[in-house]
């Protein structure tokens, strides 16, 4: 797990991530958070609260909406605390990847945030349905990421593996991202990646 670690550490590093200054816009962060499950590193995804007015149901990675002052990592760590029940602090911080424009109307910076030791997930019996760990060895399933052409045309949605399922942008496009830059160090853009338009709302 170390060598993981400083591996996928000196890929974000090395990096020339694109920052999106859109101020008309709002800004977000999502994280995705490394720890182990019986040595084998895996990340956290959440559902969505069945409830909730913006997603309700959607496959997701913990976080939201930055609030005034906040940087990125800081909404990161913040929204996993607040879905997650998981508390780390600011040294858990391993680099960021490119922001990422939504058709709802928000900048989302995807945080990687590691933990070197197992983390038990409490989800926020309000804003998460369910969590799970979902081990990163799944991201380079051969046949990933996949391409949809949604219903009605448009743009293809980029689809990737989780628990037996294919989730769709914008989750898979920063998931995708994750895998090309922090594990292998391929220095990947997903800008221009399509977004169900369903994810508007």
């Amino acid at each position: 797990m170390n060598t993981l670690r400083d591996n996928i550490a000196a890929h974000l590093t090395a990096f020339p991530r694109l920052a999106v200054d859109r101020p008309e816009l709002r800004r977000a962060a999502v994280a995705i958070l490394i720890s182990p499950v019986r040595n084998r590193p895996t990340y956290a995804l959440t559902r969505r609260g069945l409830k909730m007015r913006r997603g309700a149901g959607n496959y997701a990675l913990p976080g939201g909406v930055a609030e005034p002052g906040e940087d990125a990592a800081a909404a990161a760590l913040r929204e996993t605390a607040e879905e997650l029940g998981v508390h780390l602090s600011r040294e858990a911080v391993l680099g960021l990847l490119d922001d990422f424009v939504t058709l709802s109307g928000f900048v989302v910076t995807p945080v990687v945030l590691w933990s070197a030791t197992p983390l038990t997930l409490t989800p926020h019996p309000v804003e998460v349905h369910r969590a799970w760990r979902v081990p990163i060895a799944e991201l380079d399933h051969p046949e990933a990421p996949r391409r949809v052409t949604p219903w009605g045309g448009g743009a293809a949605v980029l689809r990737m593996p989780a628990r037996g399922r294919w989730i769709n942008a914008p989750t898979a496009v920063w998931l995708y991202q994750f895998r090309e830059v922090a594990l292998h160090g391929r220095w990947t853009r997903v800008g221009d990646e399509g977004q169900p338009s369903w994810t508007a709302r």
